[in-house]
Formats: C-alpha cells, structure tokens, sequence
C-alpha cells in the first residue's frame, strides 16, 4: 500500500496494482493463508464475497480451508434467475445501490460461512454479505478483511452486531495523500 497505493483524497485509497485490478498471486496466497489460520477452528464450510474485487481473496482463502467459494453477482445472468436471494448493498467507492444475488442451490442451513472481502468502510457489503447467509439459515462465523479504514464505521457497525472483523491492514488515515496505519487494538 506504501509503495503501489495511490491516495485519491481523504476517503479513498486505490490498490488496482496489485489487488483490485491487477493481482499479485503470491500475495493473495498470502492473504488467503492468513485468513485461513484465523478462521482454521471455526469449521467454515463456504467462504462468501461479492463480485470482483473480493473473489482474489475469497478464492485464495476457500483453497487455504479446502472449501468452496461462492461469490455474489452484482448483476442477475441469464442463467441465474430464480431461487435466489437478494439483498440491496451500497457501494461507497462506486457510490451506488445494487442489488447483490446468491443461488439458494449453493448455500443452506448447514452451511457456517466466513466472508471475505477487499475494503471495508461502512459495512454496507458485508452486511448485505451476512444478511444472504442468514437468509439462508447458515451461520456467519466472521467476515475477513484486506484493508480495513479504520475511521470510518464499518467495523464498529459490524462488531456491535456481533460479528467478529479480521483485518489485514487498518489505515487511520489517508490525510495530506499519505497512508497512515491504525494501531492495533484488539
């Protein structure tokens, strides 16, 4: 992030060198494995995460576990039309309203889920994320994080519901277009 990142403005960080358009494979096996050894005792069956800059990751990390992975469209295909469920997600960085979808075939009551994506700001994605789980009946084991920005309400949105946040970098700050690092906390 120091040396690929690109700070946009006070609210925004982009990472298309090596995550969110071009990828570095050896660092997301990395990421995936540490996702991995986090969730390793919570007998994750799926891992969850939504089109596209979180399937990197989330792939990487079902492969680390030796589970499926199953992402969900942002867009409804012709051959995914029915028996879905379906939420409404806000983007902050496309700064737009979706409407996220997941086949019922490939998830179910059986299922303990760990989501995995990209950013986290203000919680919007992941909760659409833990929301199509428990529509599901499946539980939510936790959500995981690549690059969490720590001052803004996502986390403590998502952690006074009750799910637990790993994240792999906190950033407190992108002032005077500079990445500064959270401490940790917790």
């Amino acid at each position: 992030m120091l040396r690929e990142g690109i700070v946009l403005n006070e609210s925004m960080l982009k990472v298309d060198a090596f995550l969110n358009h071009q990828m570095d494979p050896q660092l997301m096996q990395a990421i995936g494995t540490r996702f991995a050894e986090c969730f390793r005792d919570h007998n994750i069956t799926k891992v969850l995460t939504i089109e596209s800059s979180g399937i990197a990751p989330a792939l990487m990390t079902a492969m680390s576990l030796g589970i499926p992975m199953l992402f969900a469209r942002k867009k409804k295909s012709l051959t995914l039309q029915d028996d879905l469920y379906t939420e409404r997600v806000y983007s902050f960085t496309k700064q737009e309203t979706s409407d996220i979808t997941v086949s019922k075939r490939y998830i179910g009551p059986n299922d303990t889920v760990l989501i995995v994506d990209d950013f986290l700001a203000n919680g919007e994605a992941a909760f659409g994320l833990c929301r199509i789980a428990e529509q599901a009946g499946a539980r939510v084991a936790g959500i995981g994080i690549v690059i969490e920005k720590s001052f803004q309400p996502g986390r403590k949105k998502l952690t006074d519901a009750g799910y637990r946040v790993e994240s792999l970098a906190r950033i407190a700050s992108l002032g005077n277009h500079r990445v500064t690092f959270a401490e940790e906390t917790d």
